[in-house]
């Protein structure tokens, strides 16, 4: 689907954010020169079109005092991950879950690859010399104030996944690296 000038202008002045004002459609449509209710009726469009994928606060988690973050990895059967992942992306302290592909080691000639474990079903383990081995395919990142808070989190993710689950570890955050979506660049005009 093309963007029309409209439409540029309207991504444009919110991609950054809607204005912190009590109106802010009406606060962008004065911007564009359009009434508050075409610059609602428009990004309803766009989200129904999937131009758009959500309108949404991002809010600066460390700012609230969240500060001790976790990306929390499992290793979950294949065949019960979505089910399974859809019920840990409702729990509270989950901003986001979701399956990513496993990275493996490959089989030895002669050997052959359990799909079902990790491990590899003849004992094959991942080692640092092995090339790139990373287990899991569930992520939920979770939010709490200190890390034993975000501990009894995974904690409950565990007990949700029950003999599904055959491994896990939980990666802290840092530092914000980026916290903003894709941005159109803007045409010069001239």
């Amino acid at each position: 689907m093309a963007l029309d000038d409209f439409d540029r202008a309207l991504m444009a002045a919110t991609q950054g954010g809607l204005p912190l004002v009590p109106r802010p459609y009406d606060a962008v449509g004065q911007q564009l020169g359009v009434s508050g209710q075409q610059v609602r009726e428009r990004l309803a469009q766009m989200l129904e079109t999937g131009l758009i994928r959500r309108i949404g606060a991002v809010p600066n988690h460390y700012r609230l005092g969240f500060t001790a973050n976790g990306m929390s990895v499992w290793d979950v059967d294949d065949a019960l991950v979505d089910q399974l992942g859809e019920r840990i992306g409702q729990l509270p302290g989950v901003s986001h879950c979701y399956r990513r592909p496993r990275h493996l080691p490959k089989a030895s000639p002669g050997r052959s690859q359990d799909a079902e474990s990790p491990s590899g079903g003849d004992g094959a383990q991942c080692t640092p010399t092995g090339g790139i081995c990373w287990p899991y395919n569930l992520f939920a990142m979770l939010h709490g104030r200190t890390r034993a808070e975000v501990e009894q989190q995974a904690e409950q993710v565990r007990e949700l996944l029950g003999t599904a689950c055959r491994g896990h570890d939980i990666l802290y955050s840092t530092a914000i690296l980026k916290k903003t979506g894709l941005r159109l660049r803007q045409s010069q005009e001239s």
